[in-house]
C-alpha cells in the first residue's frame, strides 16, 4: 500500500518531471526553450524564467523547512529572478531547478502520514497537505501560463520573420 505522502511526492515529481495525468510538465515544456525566450517578456507578463524561478522559490523555500530550517520565504521576493545572460546561465539555472525538485520529492516521500494532518510552520498556513499539495497546484497553474507564453514568443518570431 502507498503512503500518501508517497503519493504527494510522486504527483509533484511527474509535475515537475514528466509521466503525471496531464501530460504535461515543466521538464518537457522547458525542453526546447532557448536562453533568449525565457527572458523575453510578452503583453507586460512575466517572463517563462521570472515564472520558473516563482515556482521553484517556494519549492526551495519548503524543502528548507522539511530539513529543519525555518520557514522564511516572503512572497514579495518571489519573484526576484537572477539575470539570465546567457545559454549557460539558463541551463545552470534549470541543473538546479531539476535537482531541487528531485530532493523535495524524496523529502516529501519520506514524510510520515501523520504529519499530513498537523500545522504546517505556522497555523495561518494549514496543514503539510494544504501546503504540499498546493506547491503542485501552483506548479500547474503557472505552467499553463509558461506554455501559453512559449506558443506567444514563437508566433511573434515566425510573424516577424514573415
Amino acid at each position: 500500500m502507498n503512503k500518501i505522502t508517497t503519493l504527494i511526492g510522486k504527483q509533484f515529481h511527474d509535475a515537475y518531471l514528466g509521466k503525471n495525468w496531464t501530460a504535461v510538465n515543466l521538464k518537457d515544456t522547458l525542453a526546447d526553450v532557448s536562453w533568449e525566450e525565457s527572458i523575453t517578456q510578452v503583453y507586460g507578463l512575466n517572463t517563462i524564467a521570472t515564472l520558473v524561478f516563482h515556482m521553484n522559490y517556494y519549492v526551495k523555500g519548503v524543502t528548507a523547512f522539511l530539513q529543519g530550517k525555518p520557514l522564511s520565504i516572503k512572497d514579495k521576493f518571489s519573484f526576484e529572478c537572477p539575470i539570465i545572460a546567457s545559454h549557460d546561465d539558463w541551463i545552470e539555472f534549470m541543473n538546479s531547478v531539476w535537482l531541487d525538485a528531485e530532493v523535495f520529492t524524496a523529502l516529501v516521500s519520506e514524510l510520515p502520514d501523520d504529519r499530513m494532518f498537523e500545522e504546517f510552520a505556522d497555523y495561518q498556513y494549514g496543514s503539510y497537505f494544504r501546503n504540499l499539495c498546493g506547491i503542485t497546484e501552483h506548479i500547474h497553474y503557472h505552467l499553463g501560463q509558461i506554455v501559453m507564453l512559449k506558443k506567444i514568443i514563437r508566433q511573434q518570431k515566425s510573424t516577424a520573420a514573415i
